[in-house]
């Protein structure tokens, strides 16, 4: 089996250039990539990743808001992240939707001491005061995510959701905490946290709980560890980890499941940080 995937991917590396061996390469990748989605999509997946956080809560709401924050801490080491993120989480109490929705000045100032690498307690403040907007201004995450996706993308809704989420009066530094696609970001953090939202496989790690988006629609997030892992597999070419990255990447993957191409994110992020690809 080993000296299968060893023939497969050395035909990979060595440029496909054959067209007949393109098409039978491409069938051996996804057999391989499905391998590891089905290796690394499991509940044990859940302990060690930010993942765990929106899984502390049964509520919808309490679900969307604890893993949007969680997503929005996602950079550097795992282990810190899932740490700060659960501390972040016990600091608005049983509910975060409650802690949204009916917050005092009180409440918002046991935040302040907060802080994960450039994310700090005057940030969470902020997040907290525009989650309330959007919930009780806006109808909630959901739905000013989706109303402004496309047939075959959510990038779009992601730039409008970046200037709805910044409505209110804000110091500009704060705006770097969610990216926008359209000005050329991979939007890495924010693209995890909607197939966190979206994707339903009765695997037990992603949510399924918005059902006004199609994980057709999703785009994979994409960081050095994931884009290293899809150059080497012959599925990115753009050196850069940037929006034109991600729609290369998102138009390769649908090949390979045109229904739900997300799925990838497990495979990439197994093979690169589990296995060392």
């Amino acid at each position: 089996m080993k000296q299968k995937w060893h023939t497969a991917l050395i035909y990979l590396f060595w440029g496909m250039r054959c067209k007949s061996n393109l098409k039978i390469n491409r069938l051996e990748l996804k057999e391989f990539l499905d391998e590891k989605v089905n290796k690394y999509n499991t509940v044990d997946f859940i302990a060690d990743d930010p993942i765990s956080i929106p899984h502390r809560y049964s509520l919808k709401e309490d679900i969307e808001i604890s893993g949007f924050l969680a997503a929005t801490i996602a950079w550097g080491n795992r282990k810190i992240i899932v740490k700060n993120g659960h501390r972040m989480l016990d600091l608005l109490g049983e509910s975060p939707y409650d802690f949204v929705t009916s917050h005092d000045d009180r409440q918002l100032k046991k935040l302040e001491g907060f802080v994960h690498r450039t994310f700090n307690g005057n940030d969470l403040i902020y997040f907290i005061k525009s989650l309330q907007h959007i919930y009780q201004k806006k109808g909630g995450l959901e739905k000013v995510i989706s109303s402004n996706i496309t047939k075959h993308s959510v990038q779009p809704a992601i730039h409008h959701f970046k200037n709805a989420f910044f409505e209110i009066s804000h110091p500009a530094r704060i705006t770097k905490h969610v990216s926008d696609p359209l000005n050329g970001s991979a939007a890495k953090k924010i693209n995890m946290y909607l197939r966190w939202m979206v994707r339903k496989d009765k695997r037990g790690v992603d949510f399924g709980l918005w059902k006004s988006i199609k994980p057709s629609q999703l785009s994979c997030p994409l960081d050095v560890h994931s884009g290293n892992i899809a150059r080497k597999l012959g599925l990115l070419n753009r050196t850069q980890n940037d929006a034109r990255a991600v729609e290369e990447l998102d138009e390769n993957l649908r090949t390979l499941d045109k229904l739900d191409p997300v799925k990838y994110d497990f495979a990439l992020f197994g093979l690169g940080i589990f296995e060392k690809f």
